[in-house]
């Protein structure tokens, strides 16, 4: 039986968290993930996903503020002796104390095809950026940004039409299989990890709010990839009589109109001219309202 200590906090980490707990080949002694936060209009405290799940099924919580400087909680996770930690979309950087608590290798699961989009962002930049394809790994974690040998590599293919809640979805899918997979190679040396290479490395940045602006002199397609990348969180806007508007479903299409105006108004969208093409507003998040399609919006401001 393998022990490991899952880090994580988000919900794409959630069925891995199952998987590996479902396992007979894995013992998940205990989860490590961040603490409870404010949440929805009441501003009541949250748990995490992982937190719930963890309570839920009797396995042991730990929630610092920064696992790197708290001893009594790196204290407590070496009681357990356990020969990996997991982590996956923890959220904190790990410390060299931290990462020679287990007996192997801290594996860390990460949603790029590395050395491509190291750091925070990578779902969300490979979308913007227009890209193909993405993919996750598994590698081992050294103190450097996502720069630890990998163990093991799938890639994803991403539709034209794919936005970030889907790419999200379909990895924290993939996801669980690999990590096991990974576990159980490393611990009976049938997998060997392989350095990084250098070629084709980029970063994957948090994101600005000014990024989150749509830039109506940009191409159609441009606009439409930054839409689906941050779909709803933080989510594409432009600004409408002082209101934040959020984008939440686009598409493109042929034509020409001047950039940042309403070329025409269909049944069912309102198209607008972008510094290349067309784009047409298919749904909409106006500030303070819920989402709705642009067309209904757009009868209600004209009045």
């Amino acid at each position: 039986m393998i022990k490991i200590v899952f880090f994580g906090t988000p919900d794409i980490g959630l069925k891995s968290l199952e998987y590996l707990h479902k396992s007979g080949n894995i013992e998940v002694c205990a989860v490590v993930t961040q603490p409870d936060k404010p949440a929805g209009r009441g501003h009541k405290l949250q748990m995490s996903p992982i937190k719930k799940f963890a309570l839920e099924h009797d396995i042991p919580v730990f929630q610092p503020k920064s696992i790197r400087k708290e001893p009594e909680i790196q204290d407590s996770l070496k009681k357990f002796e356990p020969d990996f930690f997991v982590t996956f979309a923890f959220g904190q950087i790990l410390s060299q104390e931290v990462l020679d608590i287990p007996k192997y290798e801290t594996i860390n699961l990460h949603a790029s095809l590395l050395p491509k989009y190291r750091g925070a962002n990578p779902i969300q930049r490979a979308i913007i950026n227009g890209d193909k394809e993405t993919g996750i790994c598994t590698m081992i974690t050294e103190l450097g940004l996502d720069c630890g040998d990998i163990c093991q590599k799938l890639v994803i293919p991403i539709s034209q039409t794919m936005n970030c809640e889907e790419l999200w979805n379909e990895i924290a899918e993939k996801s669980p299989k690999m990590l096991e997979e990974t576990l159980i190679g490393l611990k009976n040396g049938t997998l060997k990890p392989r350095k990084q290479c250098e070629d084709g490395l980029c970063m994957a940045n948090k994101l600005s709010k000014e990024e989150c602006l749509i830039d109506w002199s940009k191409t159609n397609i441009e606009i439409h990839n930054l839409v689906r990348g941050i779909c709803r969180s933080p989510g594409a806007y432009f600004i409408y009589n002082d209101k934040i508007i959020k984008v939440i479903e686009t598409q493109t299409i042929d034509g020409t109109a001047p950039a940042g105006e309403i070329a025409s108004v269909t049944k069912d969208a309102i198209i607008m001219g972008c510094g290349e093409g067309l784009l047409k507003l298919i749904k909409i998040k106006p500030e303070g309202k819920g989402e709705m399609l642009a067309r209904d919006w757009y009868n209600g401001v004209k009045k």
